[in-house]
């Protein structure tokens, strides 16, 4: 989470192609410490390629569901969020809630950015290029677009963007990410250039976090300006926004829409009630176990998106009893996963295996996949001097749906191997409030992002939540070498490594990945499955459409 790095020799790049196609937890503060970890989620789902990305046109948008056709131009949608309140904001460098997402993504456009496959793909830019040291990007803007006053972008624009994004008087949500950035220099009008303080291999999924829209060099959040799809009309913090299309927005044909409507309400129940009575045309994040309920209403279409999101149970290496391996080991060995998924979950995820980041090119597929053992956990639990089992304390809060829920299963399943669980509920504030990473065994939620942007914020003794406190020697030593690792294979095949090492003595169980379901009527068209984890289409509403009057 909202919203966001480490040698060896490698070989020379090559070029890749790319065709361009056309939430997390209230604040986690380290105490004494910046960044929240509310920022890290407004700093977006930012992560993991490398290499050279070339823009080569664009193609055409799958539509799912009624009505089918081409794309009609014209028309309203209202899309119904929860969440949000009095400090909503058309910030492009500062979202926190949903809302605040869902704004952003339509008002502004970051340099890179991911599909809905959780591909990282041109958007502003046409390339992003490292040198041989990792230590310089050179960035190549798209020629011709303009912001939503008329005025080109330039490089001057990205400069002053990522200068107002680092001010350490006002540092933004993408800052943190941004430490290892010394200089942004302008080359020319559409050539800037990223010089780093430490090699950095992966730096381009940095700049491909939603919160690091290019803003004018004289950006007001007051008068915002973006490049997107939509351009700001009305806003009022907690209530509604409304956008109008950006007639001169550089992708051809897009957006459809005349009119987007985005309006906050405060629970899933109020939500829900809207769509069904037709107040809102969609719904984003509705709970997983009314899935089924909903469906079964012939005018509503449910988009039911595979995520790598997870919500893992925190073991903290350092202190008893999870300092010892084999009772982590003992911990994941009690878990039955597919039970968790059908009850937690309502049968909407796929099967964690102890492993973040399983859409990384690196995920360690080769692993065998961890099921339930009792047997084995009662032997690991008796070698590791707990012959009669143990009692644990399980922190949990209302962070996430379902994650009060996995506390409860949890509890349930493990007693057959001797784990007796006192479940401990706390209210969101609390649990992620002073002390918050002291947790000996807890919860927490992530997004989905790739392999080494997700260890720089949760698997270094220098990550801003290191949860679980991991310190391996060997694994610090694997992620020093791929972070600098120019060579995609080399630096894959050093993250399988590390991956190893964490299903083998680890401290997350991550039982699952749970789906992002959302909800629109029928006569909505154009939203499609995306796997970033955000909702209705990544809130890429410029590709959306109305295929009926209502």
């Amino acid at each position: 989470m909202a919203d966001p790095s480490l040698h060896e020799s490698f070989a020379p790049f090559t070029r890749i192609e790319y065709v361009l196609n056309s939430h997390e937890s209230p604040s986690k503060r380290t105490p004494g410490t910046a960044p929240s970890r509310r920022a890290v989620l407004g700093g977006g789902m930012a992560l993991g390629l490398g290499l050279l990305l070339t823009a080569c046109g664009s193609s055409g948008v799958a539509l799912q569901n009624a009505p089918t056709g081409e794309p009609v131009r014209g028309g309203s949608l209202r899309v119904g969020l929860a969440g949000g309140g009095a400090a909503d904001t058309l910030d492009p460098h500062s979202p926190v809630s949903t809302t605040d997402i869902a704004r952003v993504v339509n008002l502004y456009e970051s340099l890179l950015y991911r599909d809905e496959n959780f591909e990282l793909k041109p958007l502003l830019a046409l390339s992003a290029v490292p040198d041989a040291t990792a230590l310089v990007w050179t960035v190549e803007l798209r020629p011709g677009v303009k912001f939503h006053d008329g005025r080109p972008v330039t490089a001057k624009d990205v400069a002053a963007t990522f200068a107002r994004v680092t001010n350490p008087d006002d540092p933004k949500s993408g800052a943190a990410a941004l430490k290892i950035l010394d200089e942004v220099k302008v080359i020319d009008d559409l050539t800037v250039e990223f010089r780093l303080n430490t090699p950095t291999a992966t730096f381009d999924d940095s700049l491909g976090q939603y919160a690091l829209g290019i803003v004018p060099e004289d950006f007001d959040v007051q008068h915002p300006i973006g490049t997107g799809p939509f351009k700001a009309s009305s806003f009022d913090p907690g209530l509604r926004s409304v956008f109008v299309r950006n007639d001169a927005y550089w992708r051809e044909h897009e957006p459809y829409l005349d009119e987007l409507t985005i309006l906050n309400f405060s629970d899933d129940d109020a939500m829900l009630n809207a769509l069904l009575s037709t107040q809102v045309d969609a719904i984003g994040q509705i709970p997983l176990a009314l899935l089924e309920v909903i469906s079964a209403d012939p005018r509503i279409s449910i988009l039911n998106s595979e995520t790598g999101a997870w919500m893992p149970f925190t073991m903290r290496t350092d202190k008893a009893p999870f300092d010892d391996v084999r009772v982590r080991q003992a911990f994941r060995l009690a878990v039955d996963r597919q039970q968790m998924i059908e009850q937690v979950l309502s049968g909407n995820g796929s099967l964690g295996n102890d492993l973040y980041a399983p859409f990384d090119p690196g995920y360690a597929t080769h692993l065998p996949q961890r099921t339930q053992d009792i047997g084995k956990a009662k032997a690991l639990l008796a070698e590791a001097g707990f012959p009669n089992g143990l009692d644990i304390e399980l922190v949990t809060a209302p962070i996430q749906a379902g994650a009060v829920e996995a506390a409860q299963v949890f509890a349930q399943q493990a007693k057959a191997a001797g784990i007796r669980v006192r479940i401990r509920r706390v209210d969101t504030t609390t649990f992620f409030g002073d002390d918050y990473l002291s947790w000996t065994f807890a919860q927490d939620f992530w997004y989905t992002r790739n392999f080494l942007p997700q260890v720089n914020n949760s698997s270094l003794p220098t990550s801003p939540f290191n949860e679980t406190h991991w310190d391996d020697p060997e694994f610090l030593e694997l992620i020093e070498t791929a972070t600098t690792e120019v060579d995609e294979t080399k630096r894959n095949a050093l993250i399988t490594k590390a991956q190893q090492i964490e299903y083998e003595r680890g401290g997350y169980i991550i039982w699952g990945h749970p789906n992002q379901a959302d909800a629109y009527q029928k006569y909505v068209a154009g939203l499609i499955p995306n796997k970033t984890g955000l909702a209705l289409s990544g809130f890429e509403f410029r590709r959306a459409w109305i295929g009926v009057a209502k």
